[in-house]
């Protein structure tokens, strides 16, 4: 993206600022402040802030060893510098006063460091308090041409990489769940990715009825139905993407049964998405199907998350969730059912709502084998 891009969002932000009554932002290395600026870092002991005012240009606050670095890399043009030898208070004091953010209502980080927001509740102690997303969610909940570009391109190398489980056959088995997640990183690569978008998921048999299990030493044997669930970034942006295969033997009794529900619940539920429907309607699809064919209890999850920067954000597809879709929202489509200590079996795919319904950024088969 280009310097413009950011900056026309940070002019949107200050908008959305204007619109909800809050008098400015404040965020430090996050997914957010890479959404602003296009500048990403991880969180360290050092005071790293951007401001972003209701009204004026926004600053950043940066240690001095990052100054050229920050300069050279985002379009922000007021970058200030601490030293380590500085107290950082002193320049977060001065930058609030310069834009005169000492007062009124400020917005900071939702997963900003608690030592940063006591300094900033030491320098500012008559602001009142809120969170970033109050502005941002509803900014970075409707993608652009430019993220969905790099979204449909992160689907495309978990896609492949789906392919190439397929391809492995019986030769995953006796690998362990960890020798499988290794690989499946490696073919992500191999695709295009960079890195992986969170820890793979490698759940062998029983281990499968785990929904967050992981991936451990577990052999994969003949028959075990294998949760795989996965994803890469591209250009920031991430997938996200489970298939249960059999890779090898015949599976366990009942399972072709889970797994015809599981799809059948799938496809009810991207059927349902469509501008104006909510996002508890896509739930309650998905989950009348697994309910009317006697499973309800083993699906024991939210049925998506909306799918950006971050993972997991907004918004959630999950009952009681009123908001409607609305074109450009990207959010997965996951039921799965959880029969404990014999297996699990979930189908994600990754929609983006369009005008009129629903596309699915993944395309390969979900069937079993």
């Amino acid at each position: 993206m280009t310097d413009d891009a950011y900056a026309t969002r940070r002019e949107r932000a200050g908008e959305r600022l204007r619109a909800i009554g809050a008098d400015g932002m404040v965020c430090f290395p996050s997914r957010n402040l890479q959404y602003l600026t296009g500048f990403e870092a991880e969180p360290g002991e050092r005071h790293f802030l951007l401001v972003v005012p209701a009204d004026g240009d926004p600053s950043l606050l940066v240690p001095a060893l990052y100054g050229a670095q920050v300069r050279e890399e985002t379009g922000v043009a007021d970058v200030r510098t601490w030293a380590d030898g500085d107290d950082p208070r002193t320049a977060v004091r001065d930058l609030l006063e310069a834009h005169d953010l000492r007062e009124g209502r400020l917005l900071v980080d939702d997963t900003m460091w608690a030592r940063f927001t006591q300094d900033l509740r030491a320098v500012a102690p008559d602001a009142e308090w809120g969170l970033a997303s109050e502005a941002l969610a509803d900014l970075r909940v409707r993608k652009d041409g430019t993220e969905l570009a790099a979204l449909r391109a992160a689907a495309g190398a978990a896609d492949a990489t789906v392919e190439d489980l397929r391809d492995l056959g019986a030769d995953a088995v006796g690998m362990t769940e960890r020798d499988l997640a290794e690989w499946i990183g490696d073919r992500l690569a191999a695709h295009g990715g960079e890195g992986t978008s969170f820890e793979t998921i490698v759940g062998a048999g029983e281990n499968g009825a785990k929904p967050h299990h992981g991936h451990g030493d577990r052999e994969i044997r003949a028959g075990d139905p294998v949760v795989l669930d996965f994803g890469t970034r591209v250009d920031g942006y991430p997938s996200d993407q489970t298939r249960t295969l059999v890779f090898a033997g015949e599976p366990p009794d009942e399972y072709e049964t889970v797994h015809q529900v599981v799809e059948e619940a799938q496809a009810a539920a991207v059927d349902a998405v469509e501008p104006g429907a909510t996002a508890a309607a896509v739930d309650r699809a998905a989950r009348d199907v697994i309910e009317e064919a006697g499973y309800g209890d083993a699906f024991v999850h939210r049925t998506g998350h909306g799918v950006g920067l971050d993972v997991h954000e907004e918004p959630y597809v999950v009952a009681g969730n009123d908001r409607e879709l609305e074109p450009g929202m990207v959010f997965s489509v996951e039921p799965g059912i959880y029969l404990e200590g014999r297996f699990g079996c979930r189908i994600e795919d990754l929609v983006v709502v369009t005008d009129e319904d629903a596309e699915r950024l993944n395309a390969t088969d979900r069937g079993w084998r």
